[in-house]
């Protein structure tokens, strides 16, 4: 596995309020990534206390021997653990309250693709020249995509855009959603915050990955979603089955 990974304020914020991580761990990748929300310093602390929890969990859990129901439970248990601290921290101190943070996790293992996410921040799959999404977005305007009310073209540019109906630290529960894929050959899994695909699309990331070395793609993104704009932060992980 290779793995490759940026992480950038964009140009108009001043604090940079994503957080990820990722490694390799007993013949497996793993990779998280969360946005941050809630004032000045919450957002920071709340991704940073996600991926810190989660990749803990990981690292001291995860063995080759487990079952694919037993990763997506571990994954659970971590992202529970999570929601906790960060909703405890909240209702501590007055200033974080309403913190809070996206997370999109993986852990691949050979061709297998374990995957969890609350929010709006998303996993993606490039193979052979083609760029698939493979997390759904919990969010207002998904929400009226899947009933019809809009187009996702619509979607792209409506101003409730933002508004995520999951996310880590805002209530004693949280809803986490979980998938399997698969990773072949020189497949690359690519987690991303919406600093990136609210600035570049699909397309565009996949000329990106199919033309530039695997190494140089997530700064090649980061400088693409800056160039449109950049008005967000912008966080790209990204594993490839070589």
């Amino acid at each position: 596995m290779k793995i490759a990974s940026k992480s950038d304020i964009g140009r108009v914020r001043s604090s940079n309020q994503d957080s990820f991580s990722a490694g390799e761990i007993r013949g497996a990748a793993w990779a998280i990534v969360c946005d941050g929300m809630g004032g000045a310093n919450g957002g920071n602390i709340a991704s940073g206390k996600a991926v810190k929890t989660i990749s803990d969990c990981i690292t001291a859990a995860y063995h080759s021997e487990m079952s694919k129901n037993g990763v997506s439970a571990m994954l659970e248990s971590a992202i529970i653990a999570a929601n906790l601290n960060i909703y405890d921290e909240a209702a501590e101190n007055e200033s974080l309250a309403g913190m809070g943070t996206t997370v999109v996790a993986a852990i691949v293992e050979g061709e297998d693709i374990i995957l969890a996410h609350a929010g709006d921040s998303r996993a993606y799959i490039y193979e052979n020249g083609i760029i698939r999404q493979i997390t759904r977005d919990h969010s207002v305007v998904q929400k009226m995509v899947e009933r019809g009310e809009i187009t996702p073209d619509e979607a792209k540019n409506d101003p409730r855009k933002n508004v995520i109906t999951r996310a880590l630290g805002v209530s004693e529960d949280i809803e986490i959603e979980f998938g399997e894929e698969v990773l072949a050959k020189n497949a690359v899994l690519i987690l991303c915050t919406d600093g990136l695909t609210n600035f570049v699309d699909p397309g565009q990331m996949s000329d990106v990955i199919g033309n530039n070395a695997f190494e140089d793609c997530p700064q090649c993104l980061v400088d693409l979603a800056n160039s449109a704009g950049g008005s967000d932060n912008i966080t790209v992980v990204m594993i490839k089955n070589d």
